[in-house]
């Protein structure tokens, strides 16, 4: 994947949260388009415009169980006097060798079976005594059980309208119709369309791979019992859920312990099943913020071009941040602070656009929208700070939901929305229109 090296700033340059991200877009490209089944494609992005080569349906056919017929047999039918017509056999879904329906004929036809020539409507069996010579019946019986059923007489009791109960041919798309556009992200609908018209095989920008590393000696496994000091790693869980969300293949690295050389040994590890690393904690100004101690000279000692920058971004939460890349392929990584809500917000606003990139989406980011602000009283922010609230979204309003602390993971588990305050507002009333982002 082709990279550049981060840009050049000094060690105290305060980057805004749109520096920021601008330098990742920048620097992160597609993953090159490759060729795949149809379900190993599901989740990826098409890279050409894929076309019809056969209409769909591809013949007229049955979209009803009942008999094929002629619209003049059965124009005066009704209850009293009913059509009576010779059964002349079945028409099946799959036939090839197709019945001729003549005058006062009906041949016995199954949903997505072929229109047979000469006949030029379907009547439903429901319509029908279903050859029982009694009232209607509710369905047809099984050709094991009453192989009968394909020969006698029929008594329809309802006439049917030219055409009635048959999908035309190319009625759902026609050969040389444009089924799907480049820069369509394949679900199980589009999956079926291209299954539907042919296609076994489709050219795509695979899904990336993404591997999420926490670091943390304090950290520990969810089932395990925690010691003194102790917390629950939540971190790589999330972050690693957000990623498949986002729609990439998300590998999970257990926690590791605060130790740049088991850091460095362990991200070296994991470059090969990478296309974008992402790390949580060890990116502030602690005397364990190992994250920093492995990386900040990587690229003395790698390829060159590589290298990781640790940056202050002008944010709440989430100031510390780091970016480059890593490794003979210059794989981007982008290490997040290890506070729970910084690392949510931090994913949501760099590594998840990130992701969409590499896929070759146009769209990348989160949709936003405006809303009407209810609290209790005026919020405030650090002056200088794009800050970030967790809140929750309804008819036109949203409503914060926790405080502004980067600890408050149970906050952050009902929110879905995030709440934006700008660098140079530092109190918005009840009542003020905000921007929120929709994380749903």
């Amino acid at each position: 994947m082709s990279t550049t090296a981060p840009r050049a700033t000094g060690q105290d340059h305060l980057w805004s949260v749109d520096e920021h991200l601008e330098d990742i877009l920048e620097t992160v490209r597609p993953l090159e388009p490759i060729e795949l089944q149809l379900l190993d494609a599901q989740g990826c992005v098409l890279v050409e415009d894929v076309t019809v080569p056969v209409s769909l349906p591809p013949f007229d056919n049955s979209s009803m169980d009942g008999y094929a017929v002629r619209v003049g047999d059965v124009a005066d039918a009704s209850e009293e006097f009913p059509a009576v017509l010779e059964v002349i056999g079945d028409v099946a879904a799959g036939q090839a060798d197709l019945l001729q329906v003549g005058p006062g004929q009906a041949a016995r036809i199954m949903t997505g079976a072929p229109l047979p020539p000469g006949a030029e409507t379907v009547v439903p069996v429901e319509w029908t005594d279903g050859g029982l010579g009694e009232g209607p019946v509710t369905g047809m019986r099984a050709r094991s059980l009453a192989p009968e059923g394909a020969t006698g007489h029929v008594r329809v009791h309802r006439p049917a309208g030219a055409r009635a109960h048959v999908r035309a041919k190319g009625s759902d798309v026609k050969a040389g119709d444009r089924a799907l556009e480049a820069g369509t992200i394949l679900g199980p609908p589009q999956i079926a369309l291209l299954a539907a018209i042919g296609r076994g095989t489709v050219r795509v920008r695979p899904r990336p791979r993404v591997v999420v590393l926490s670091t943390g000696s304090e950290l520990v496994q969810p089932d395990e019992e925690l010691g003194s000091g102790q917390i629950y790693d939540s971190n790589s869980f999330a972050l690693t859920a957000a990623a498949r969300d986002a729609g990439a293949i998300a590998y999970r690295v257990g926690a590791v312990a605060d130790d740049a050389e088991t850091l460095r040994t362990t991200i070296e590890d994991q470059l090969v099943r990478a296309d974008l690393m992402v790390t949580t904690g060890g990116v502030s100004v602690g005397a364990y913020d190992v994250v920093k101690e492995a990386l900040s000279h990587v690229a003395d000692e790698d390829e060159p071009g590589s290298g990781i920058e640790f940056r202050k971004l002008a944010m709440q939460p989430g100031k510390p941040q780091g970016f480059g890349s890593i490794g003979p392929d210059h794989t981007p990584l982008l290490a997040l602070p290890g506070n729970p809500v910084s690392s949510y917000v931090s994913f949501e606003l760099f590594v998840r656009p990130a992701i969409r990139t590499l896929m070759g989406l146009e769209d990348v980011h989160r949709p936003r929208t405006r809303a009407t602000l209810t609290a209790d009283k005026a919020l405030t922010s650090p002056k200088g700070r794009r800050q970030f609230l967790r809140g929750t979204y309804a008819d036109g309003k949203v409503t914060p939901v926790g405080g502004a602390g980067s600890h408050l993971v149970a906050a952050l588990a009902h929110a879905d929305v995030l709440i934006v305050i700008p660098e140079d507002v530092e109190s918005v009333a009840p009542g003020t229109e905000v921007e929120v982002v929709l994380l749903g």
